[in-house]
């Protein structure tokens, strides 16, 4: 400490190290302000590959100007030694936010991990992978600000040779990738891959893989699905799990094409968490329903000595069994009472799944199953068929199941729950059992439960289109509910 090094950047304390480098604060006497000096280990100053993969981490950084990726000031030699210098964000990383604190609120996790995303995003763009996506390598400022750091293994998509080579194996094994861990071609799904990773144990307090030593976390990220992250954390929605699930697919090419296709999702799940927020937080005084203000009267009529009981009360009995006997009736029709409060806080619309909805292919989807999506039973459901890849082999753009409401009502909310998630669908309707269909709700990806807003059109007949399939290559409805 207190070495003046480049005669302008005074020495501080180490605030990190690793296999190849260490960090120091530093006092840019020239600029006053202070910075990161990033070191490359003494004993290494004489290997080639490792001054060289120094060196690039310089260039590459250099050319990334974004708010979550930590700014190249300088680079330079002295004395044999490596150095690079970058901006100094005053804070922790995140792997110590999660030592201090375990598991984040859902919010939290989800307004990190998409800052996270948007810099690497950003980075893929510029033709860089990270391939090192770990929580020792986001920084957190005191001001609020979230930044991805160390790209010291760092792969420029255009490079053919050096600095990676096919079956060299770099990375840290908690968030390997598995086509790192197999030492295989690496792409921008890689950095997808280890954000779902680093994701997963913000919202569960720990990876989906922690024991055993490196080599078998690294065999784990091969060949083991990870453990459920409902089953670890239930309060995560359904649709954040889902894009989790995706995230860390073991094929590249199941997982989100891209890393800006995860960060929006992410928004999208951030956004849902928020309107979730908003309906909690906001104060509405609510109806009491009539019957629950007769409640007392009654409670008093039932005190009163042996008598005649007045006319009032009579008809309010009377009204009460009618209730009951409706209900009855209905329940013992297969249906559930109409009329009541719904998810939207308008009556409950009475659906029934009729047929499958396969007009780019033959021979129908399932048509017989239809009605088990609608038959108040989780454990039955309407299937698709089982397809190549999650595009339907390239065979069609989507496939459905259609529901009647029985005459043209307005759906203003459509809930559907399933026990395959992952898929990405949408609602459509229209006045025909064989369509046409227009769109009815946006796109989205549906986790164990998903819940599509409509945007108000009157019609007898509404789909659930299908357009890409889950891991499994397969979907089920399990049960469609609705309410206008």
């Amino acid at each position: 400490m207190g070495d003046l090094i480049a005669g302008r950047y005074e020495l501080g304390e180490l605030v990190g190290t690793g296999g190849m480098s260490s960090v120091y604060r530093a006092h840019d006497r020239q600029l006053e302000r202070n910075v990161a000096l990033k070191v490359l280990h003494e004993r290494l100053g004489a290997d080639d590959e490792h001054v060289s993969r120094f060196r690039h981490e310089a260039r590459a950084v250099a050319q990334l100007s974004h708010p979550n990726v930590v700014t190249v000031i300088d680079r330079f030699e002295e004395d044999g030694r490596q150095y690079i210098v970058f901006e100094y964000v005053d804070g922790e990383s995140l792997k110590q936010l999660l030592d201090r604190t375990g598991p984040l609120p859902v919010r939290r996790a989800l307004e990190i991990a998409l800052a996270v995303a948007d810099g690497l995003a950003f980075a893929h763009e510029h033709g860089v992978v990270h391939r090192d996506v770990k929580p020792q390598n986001v920084l957190l400022s005191r001001d609020g600000e979230i930044k991805v750091t160390d790209f010291g293994i760092a792969r420029s998509l255009d490079a053919e040779s050096g600095l990676t080579l096919t079956g060299t194996v770099l990375g840290t094994s908690s968030y390997l990738s598995p086509e790192q861990a197999s030492g295989l071609h690496v792409t921008p799904t890689a950095d997808v891959y280890s954000l779902g990773v680093v994701l997963y144990e913000l919202l569960a307090g720990e990876v989906p893989f922690p024991g055993g030593n490196q080599v078998v976390v690294a065999l784990q990220h091969v060949n083991e699905t990870p453990p459920s992250l409902l089953e670890r954390r239930p309060d995560v929605p359904a649709r954040l799990a889902a894009a989790v699930a995706l995230a860390l697919q073991k094929d590249p090419e199941r997982r989100f094409d891209s890393m800006a296709a995860f960060a929006a999702e992410l928004r999208a799940c951030l956004a849902d968490v928020d309107a979730t927020d908003t309906e909690r937080t906001m104060v509405v005084p609510p109806l009491p329903p009539p019957r629950v203000e007769s409640a007392p009267p009654a409670t008093r009529v039932a005190r009163r000595p042996r008598g005649r009981m007045p006319l009032l009360a009579a008809v309010l009995g009377l009204a009460i069994v009618a209730a009951v006997v409706a209900v009855l009736v209905l329940s013992a029709n297969g249906g559930s009472p109409q009329g009541a409060a719904g998810p939207g806080g308008s009556g409950a619309v009475s659906l029934q799944g009729v047929t499958g909805y396969d007009p780019d292919g033959t021979g129908g989807e399932h048509n017989g199953d239809a009605g088990k999506a609608t038959d108040g039973d989780q454990a039955t459901f309407w299937t698709t068929e089982t397809y190549d890849s999650p595009e339907f082999g390239g065979l069609k753009p989507g496939v459905g199941l259609v529901l009647d409401a029985g005459s043209s009502v307005k759906v203003g909310i459509l809930r559907v729950t399933t026990d395959t998630p992952g898929y990405t669908a949408r609602i459509m309707s229209g006045d025909s059992v064989s369509g046409p269909f227009s769109d009815d709700s946006p796109s989205q990806t549906v986790g164990r439960s998903a819940t599509f807003t409509l945007n108000g059109a009157t019609a007898r007949y509404y789909v659930v289109w299908i357009t890409a399939l889950p891991p499994g290559d397969v979907a089920h409805v399990n049960e469609v509910t609705a309410a206008g």
